[in-house]
């Protein structure tokens, strides 16, 4: 199972990527892989996914892809003709066998190996739902996912009528069946579903599919912060304004959940609402935060209704849909679906596994997320989370 394209990647990797390339370009950056399903043994794949990495490292950015980034105004010339030059390096990469599992790290120069976390996830999750079949003596059969996704379209058809428009789109590079299956779902919804779905987070298929490309930033541009910055109280507003120096407007979504959303709108100032078009939801209770956003906003004299609330923790369409019944007349709504839509194969397909890559430490200082959802926090210094706990006021 290989890679095919760089491209083939969350468009936030790349914005992120643009951001380091002008703000820190020295920074060096540790990442740990995590399987959080219990009872997979991944050992077994080692070979097969390290032969997957070589690979991946041998690809490079094509003319018609940097040309198809050009078209994008938020991406700059002298970071694409670093793309030009740029390419991943295996060295970066530890791949091993531990006794409890496949354990994987990425330790190097942040702007070089900042491109390996959505690829190797997609890799494990492709290598291991074959190595099932494999196993099963089976082949891809994607008759019942066929069926289930012509259920989804069904039910965003069913609510559209009712609530109009639902707006979705594709976040399930990471934890995909496989490459073939994520593009025929994508396909799918786009000729099935175009007032609803919007685009996708994979740059690959939005070029090739004439695709809106979705995707601002991720968990590890805050958490980095927490090392770059000044003050680690002011991490969060370190790495917010950075963004908003990097790109001046564009790209305003702001992902909520690194310390908690109660820190988060304590720095999520009256200029920080008015400068950012909306918030990310990705833990926690969906409801309960999108009612305290809508409140944060009207504190401020800031009408809702001007922002967007993005969804994206383990979203399923019906979930969406229920989302978007109660929020969608009070607050813009939107909806990255992930593994619903790229991985729910019914029938004697494997189940996904729920995997993660998550930078540990920068600059050779631990950082860390501490999520609104129990089990999501990935730091081995329990001191130094005990520490981001007391500066950030968080209870948990």
């Amino acid at each position: 199972m290989n890679i095919r394209s760089l491209m083939d990647t969350d468009l936030y990797k790349l914005t992120m990527m643009q951001g380091v390339l002008h703000h820190f370009p020295g920074a060096l950056t540790e990442y740990e892989f995590k399987c959080r399903t219990k009872d997979v043994d991944l050992k077994p794949l080692l070979a097969e996914i390290k032969e997957a990495v070589n690979a991946l490292c041998r690809l490079r950015f094509q003319p018609e892809e940097l040309d198809f980034l050009r078209t994008l105004p938020y991406m700059k010339e002298d970071f694409i003709q670093f793309l030009r030059l740029f390419q991943l390096n295996a060295d970066f990469v530890h791949i091993r066998n531990e006794k409890e599992n496949l354990a994987i790290n990425i330790k190097g120069p942040w702007l070089h190996v900042i491109l390996f976390e959505i690829p190797l996830l997609a890799i494990v999750s492709e290598v291991y739902a074959r190595d099932y079949l494999r196993r099963k003596g089976r082949k891809n059969d994607f008759k019942s996912a066929r069926t289930r996704l012509l259920e989804k379209v069904d039910q965003v058809l069913e609510a559209g009528r009712d609530e109009g428009r639902i707006a979705f789109c594709d976040f399930g590079t990471r934890r995909r069946f496989s490459q073939q299956w994520q593009q025929e779902v994508v396909e799918t919804f786009k000729s099935k579903l175009p007032e609803h779905f919007i685009g996708t987070s994979n740059l690959d298929l939005a070029r090739r599919l004439n695709l809106k490309p979705i995707g601002t930033m991720a968990h590890e541009w805050l958490m980095a912060a927490q090392a770059l910055g000044p003050r680690l109280v002011d991490s969060q507003k370190f790495a917010l304004d950075h963004w908003v120096r990097e790109y001046r407007g564009d790209l305003g979504i702001a992902l909520s959940d690194v310390v908690g959303f109660d820190a988060f709108l304590r720095d999520f100032d009256l200029y920080f609402s008015k400068l950012f078009d909306g918030c990310r939801h990705d833990s926690g209770d969906p409801v309960r935060w999108c009612e305290r956003l809508i409140a944060h906003y009207e504190q401020y004299g800031i009408d809702p209704k001007t922002k967007t609330a993005v969804f994206s923790d383990g979203l399923t369409i019906p979930g969406a849909i229920t989302l978007a019944r109660t929020f969608s007349r009070r607050i813009k709504t939107a909806f990255g679906i992930g593994t619903n839509l790229t991985n729910d194969m019914g029938g004697d397909n494997p189940k996904a596994i729920q995997i993660v890559i998550k930078m540990t430490r920068c600059n050779g200082q631990p950082v860390a997320k501490i999520s609104d959802s129990p089990g999501k926090q990935m730091c081995r210094d329990k001191g130094y989370l005990r520490y981001l706990k007391q500066v950030f006021e968080v209870k948990i």
